[in-house]
């Protein structure tokens, strides 16, 4: 697996904590981060690459394709912007050129699989066509997880697309019985197996607590010492 996707059910899931954690897992392979459109933020500030790059270490490249200001779906950000937007094979390329100077490049996505980079409607599954690259899908623990997360996997497989597995972007310390049940029910519905569970607010940890932290969350598909499910 030299490329990987990471999207997920929705937008502030922890999709990019979770990109975090499989770089940090892997801190022997020269991890790349790309970022596709970055929203929401102005020039100069940190993006979420550079938060990878921060939680996960030194042998992490962040690389960001397009940023638009305001907090929109990157097509309507991209048009209101008046800047252009991200086509498919924009990324795909970059993701190729990282792929020769780096072990692993994750490329996250913004919001759910199939919001829109430009008025044609290309998404980040078109990306990930051209690149015949597996899908990792983030998602939430709670109510509502299961019919996101089986919609998520179905828009994969009707696009001939590999669904890696599932992993919960932000699990609470105390899970209430919802949450409890959705990590059995969750590789039902996927039809790939449970990756990981990402503890809430572990995106706040100093990086040399995330780092040593990283394995336990994750299956060893992704790097970890966690059982797969």
């Amino acid at each position: 697996m030299t490329v990987l996707v990471v999207t997920g059910t929705g937008t502030e899931i922890g999709k990019t904590v979770v990109t975090a954690a499989v770089a940090a897992a892997c801190p022997d392979r020269r991890v790349a981060v790309l970022k596709p459109a970055q929203t929401g933020l102005a020039p100069g500030q940190p993006g979420d690459a550079a938060e990878v790059a921060r939680l996960a270490g030194g042998h992490v490249t962040a690389v960001e394709l397009a940023r638009f200001p305001e907090p929109l779906a990157p097509a309507t950000a991209a048009r209101r912007s008046g800047l252009p937007p991200v086509r498919p094979y924009e990324i795909a390329e970059a993701a190729r050129k990282l792929a020769t100077e780096h072990d692993l490049v994750l490329i996250e996505g913004a919001g759910g699989l199939l919001v829109r980079f430009d008025d044609e409607g290309s998404t980040l599954a078109d990306a990930a066509r051209l690149l015949a690259a597996p899908v990792l899908v983030v998602t939430p623990p709670g109510l509502g997880t299961l019919n996101a997360t089986a919609l998520t996997s179905e828009a994969l497989r009707n696009r001939g697309l590999e669904c890696l597995g599932v992993v919960v972007g932000s699990m609470p310390a105390e899970p209430d019985l919802a949450a409890r049940c959705n990590l059995a029910d969750l590789p039902v519905v996927a039809g790939a197996p449970l990756l990981g569970a990402v503890p809430a607010g572990a995106g706040a940890l100093e990086p040399a607590d995330f780092r040593a932290r990283s394995r336990s969350w994750l299956a060893a598909e992704l790097g970890g010492n966690r059982p797969a499910s």
